[in-house]
């Protein structure tokens, strides 16, 4: 009940916004002037050679008919050579007034017949024409589908840098499933659309110009009547556009929707089968996939409404051409090549605005996944980096010493909900501090003000004496090694995924990567895969069991020698007695360094230099672990309940 709610209750695109979308995807088009420029007098000159090819075509009908014409007046007994007007003359003496004047406006010789060199001619004329038209019509293509590929690839290319200055507390707040939406379905939805319209829109515009002025040229009366169409038309397309917006607005929403959906249950796919949630899982599919099924069906059903609109208004206004042209022909004050000529332009211009209502559907699909991918680029973003940064050791050849300060630090997540209100710690250079206490107390977040994935409303954070939100972040970043609780294992080699806490350019030897390996005991389950190093892993890594992943990533961080090291419930997913080979590992990678430690386990952080104990975003106790003890505290009772427990477990 509330996804059909949520889905009734989606925002319609405002016209104004509308108009906005449509600005700043011309802008994208616009990138490239000159080919612009080009495509439209490509177009132009494409239209031009099919405006004039009814009108000589109809030559070429004229010169059949008065050849055919000029047998008849033979057959009706008038001698090869008469001239025109004496035969005109003689019908008029007849009573045939009609087709005497029909004569008298046609090159009419008698008995001569039909002129088969003056034919050919007229037909190579056209068939040139047409050449032509098709060779423009190849340039213009070429150029439109450059417009729109450049187009499609700078709004990529934006989305590849947004999501690198994106503050993390977006990516906290939005499905990965909506973020993938809206950069992979909404971009080939544009490409596909903009491919579709974009051409055939110039095309249909210049057609319905050009083919107007045609009509003009042969006839404004029959002019007159085949327009009368268009504004009936233009309603019903009017109409059909409103509708469909909306719909077109939710097909999109509700795909991201969909996709977020299958996402989550595609990641957790265990979870759901090992609680048998597989039922509940596929209802809540159905739901989300019927609410896209109805918004994508009427949105298909109300743009397929032009197509037969069109052609019933072309056919209507096609018929009362025809038959008052051919009173006109019969009358004489038409020729029969004219009547032909302009029921042609009467399609040609009916057909455009059939072709333009039908785009105008499909134009909103594309402006719905527009206003999508524009709000996804128009996110707050993180504070931009200082224009002149300081630079974290500098005075020492680019390390640094590890001397952290949290200065009376205060953060929120949201600003009525404080959370970190004054704190002050110290970490001197070379110590390991460890970090404990409940769920929710702000262990992690102290790490991630520390990297600045969120900024600080208050106080500040030093390392060396050098305010961290006075240097680049990339320069900040640099200097860390972070192994997470959450592996995270990338489609490629062991060897890459490794090596991808060195920086850019940086490379080390196979010999010291081994050593590396070894040091943090991944070399031996490596060496037992198919290709060793060089094996390919897949994004799932269902090679490694989650304790092997989870040593990978060490060994990444051992590698990337780190100044300051931070660990956050590195070893939560090993055995005991991997464990241990771990916890040597890592006190060789702490030596030296300013590490931070923080743990559930605290029977890992024993030999730490300084303990602090966190709940509620403020350090209630601080010391070593013998220190802790002895006081008796939130330490000790947190560390006692986990041996008690442990103890009555065995």
């Amino acid at each position: 009940m509330a996804n059909e709610v949520a889905a009734r209750n989606v925002p319609v695109v405002p016209k104004g916004q509308r108009r906005h979308t449509i600005k700043r995807l011309v802008r994208y088009l616009l990138a490239s002037p000159w080919r612009v420029i080009v495509m439209i007098l490509a177009g132009i000159t494409a239209v031009a050679m099919i405006v004039i090819g009814p009108k000589v075509m109809g030559q070429a009908t004229n010169v059949l008919f008065e050849g055919i014409l000029g047998a008849m007046l033979v057959r009706m007994g008038a001698k090869p050579g008469t001239p025109k007007e004496a035969v005109v003359a003689y019908l008029q003496s007849k009573g045939q007034d009609k087709i005497a004047q029909m004569i008298s406006t046609m090159n009419v010789q008698v008995g001569k017949g039909i002129d088969w060199s003056a034919f050919a001619r007229v037909l190579i004329f056209l068939a040139a024409i047409y050449v032509i038209s098709i060779t423009v019509r190849v340039v213009q293509n070429f150029l439109m589908t450059r417009l729109v590929s450049d187009a499609v690839y700078t709004m990529r290319r934006q989305i590849e840098d947004k999501l690198d200055r994106l503050p993390l507390q977006y990516f906290d707040r939005t499905p990965r499933g909506e973020v993938m939406s809206r950069t992979t379905n909404d971009i080939d939805n544009i490409s596909g659309t903009l491919q579709q319209i974009l051409g055939e829109l110039l095309f249909s515009v210049f057609s319905f110009i050009g083919a107007i002025i045609m009509m003009l040229a042969i006839s404004p009366m029959l002019t007159l009547i085949a327009l009368i169409i268009i504004p009936l038309m233009a309603l019903g397309a009017g109409i059909i556009l409103k509708k469909t917006q909306p719909q077109f607005t939710r097909q999109w929403i509700q795909t991201g929707q969909v996709n977020s959906h299958v996402e989550e249950m595609f990641s957790g796919h265990t979870v759901v089968r090992a609680f048998g949630h597989q039922a509940v899982a596929k209802e809540e599919f159905e739901a989300k996939n019927k609410e896209l099924y109805e918004s994508s069906f009427k949105a298909t059903f109300f743009s397929s409404l032009v197509n037969p609109l069109s052609t019933f208004f072309g056919n209507l206004s096609f018929v009362l051409v025809a038959i008052v042209g051919g009173v006109r022909v019969l009358s004489g004050t038409m020729t029969l090549g004219d009547l032909q000529a302009f029921t042609q332009y009467t399609r040609q211009s009916s057909q455009p605005i059939g072709q333009l209502a039908s785009m105008g559907t499909m134009l909103q699909s594309s402006l719905a996944s527009c206003q999508r991918v524009f709000e996804f680029l128009d996110e707050p973003e993180e504070e931009p980096d200082p224009s002149d940064p300081e630079v974290l050791g500098e005075l020492t050849g680019g390390r640094v010493e590890g001397h952290v300060r949290f200065d009376h630090v205060r953060f929120s997540y949201k600003p009525e909900e404080p959370l970190i209100e004054d704190l002050s710690i110290e970490a001197k250079p070379g110590q390991t501090i460890a970090i404990v206490g409940p769920t929710g107390a702000g262990k992690t977040t102290l790490v991630n003000l520390l990297m600045r994935f969120y900024e600080i409303q208050g106080g500040q954070i030093t390392i060396d004496g050098v305010d961290t939100s006075k240097v680049t972040r990339h320069d900040l970043r640099s200097h860390f090694g972070m192994v997470l609780q959450d592996t995270w294992l990338f489609d490629g080699t062991v060897r890459d995924n490794l090596l991808y806490g060195l920086d850019e350019g940086e490379t080390i030897s196979d010999e010291k990567m081994i050593e590396g390996a070894r040091a943090t005991h991944v070399d031996e389950f490596i060496r037992r895969l198919p290709h060793g190093y060089d094996t390919v892993l897949n994004e799932d890594s269902s090679e490694l069991s989650q304790g092997e992943r989870q040593l990978m990533t060490i060994c990444r961080a051992f590698l990337s020698d780190p100044d300051i090291l931070i660990l956050d419930e590195a070893t939560s997913s090993v055995d005991t007695r991997t464990e241990l080979l771990v916890q040597q590992a890592m006190n060789t990678l702490r030596k030296g360094r300013t590490s931070f430690v923080i743990a559930h386990r605290l029977s890992t952080i024993r030999d730490a230099d300084l303990i602090l104990v966190v709940n509620h975003g403020s350090v209630i106790e601080q010391g070593t672990h013998d220190q802790l003890l002895t006081a008796g505290g939130a330490y000790a009772s947190l560390y006692n309940s986990q041996f008690t427990k442990g103890a009555e477990e065995d």
